[in-house]
C-alpha cells in the first residue's frame, strides 16, 4: 500500500501536467469550435436551401454513425494516403471538433425548434430582420433550453479525450500510459487517471447545476415579465 500511495505522489505531477498542457485544452478548443460547428449546421438544416440541408444532414448521419475512435483513426492515419499530414493534436482537434459539431447541431436544431413560433412572428411585427429575430429573441430562448444537454455534452467530452491517447497525443490518459511502461504497476496508475477525470467531471457537474438554476432564475424572471 505505501508503494502505491509514493508512486501516486510521484506520478501526479506528470498526470496534472499533462492533463494542463493537453486535455484541458483540446476539450476546450474542440467544444468551442465544434459548437460553432453544431449551430452552424443546425441553421443549415432548419433554414437552408435543399442542397445545403442535405450536405448538413449527410455530416450528421456519418458522424453519429460511427464511433469516435474510427473517426480519429481516418484523420491520423487514413489521410497521410492522400498526402493530408496532421500532426497528433491537430488531427485530434479535427476529430472531436468533428464530433461535437455533429451532436450539438441535434440538440441546437430541437431547441431552436421548440420555441413557439409566436416569438418569431412578434420579432417580426416590431420589425426585425430574420437575423436580428434569431440572434436577439430566437438564440437566447433557446439558449436557457440547450445548457443542461450541451453542458453534458461537455463533460462527457473532457473523457472522451482520452481516445487521444490512440493517435498519440501526449494528454492526461497517455502520460498514465508512459509511465505504467516503465513502473509496470497499470491497475494503481489507471485507477489514478480515473480519479482524476473523476474530480474533473464532479467539478464540471457542479458547475453545470449553479449553472442551470442561475438560467432557471432568469427564465423564472422572463416569464414574470411577460
Amino acid at each position: 500500500m505505501a508503494h502505491w500511495l509514493q508512486l501516486m505522489a510521484e506520478s501526479l505531477p506528470s498526470l496534472l501536467w499533462a492533463g494542463l498542457i493537453f486535455t484541458i485544452p483540446l476539450t476546450l478548443l474542440s467544444f468551442v469550435f465544434g459548437l460553432a460547428l453544431g449551430l452552424a449546421t443546425a441553421i443549415a438544416r432548419l433554414f437552408g436551401p435543399m442542397p445545403l440541408s442535405a450536405i448538413a444532414r449527410f455530416y450528421v448521419w456519418v458522424i453519429r454513425g460511427t464511433p469516435l475512435l474510427v473517426q480519429l483513426f481516418v484523420i491520423f492515419y487514413g489521410l497521410p494516403s492522400l498526402g493530408i499530414l496532421l500532426d497528433a493534436f491537430p488531427a485530434a482537434l479535427i476529430g472531436f471538433t468533428l464530433n461535437i459539431g455533429a451532436y450539438s447541431s441535434e440538440i441546437i436544431r430541437a431547441v431552436i425548434s421548440s420555441v413557439p413560433k409566436g416569438q418569431w412572428e412578434a420579432a417580426y411585427s416590431i420589425g426585425m430582420s430574420w437575423r436580428q429575430a434569431m440572434s436577439r429573441t430566437i438564440l437566447p430562448q433557446a439558449a436557457r433550453v440547450a445548457v443542461p444537454p450541451l453542458s453534458n455534452t461537455f463533460i462527457s467530452l473532457v473523457k472522451d479525450t482520452s481516445l487521444a491517447a490512440a493517435i498519440t497525443v501526449p494528454e492526461l490518459f497517455q502520460a498514465a500510459q508512459r509511465i505504467v511502461a516503465t513502473t509496470y504497476e497499470p491497475l494503481i496508475l489507471y485507477i489514478e487517471a480515473a480519479l482524476i477525470y473523476l474530480v474533473l467531471s464532479s467539478v464540471l457537474s457542479q458547475l453545470q447545476a449553479r449553472l442551470e438554476r442561475r438560467f432557471a432564475r432568469y427564465g423564472g424572471m422572463l416569464e414574470a415579465n411577460a
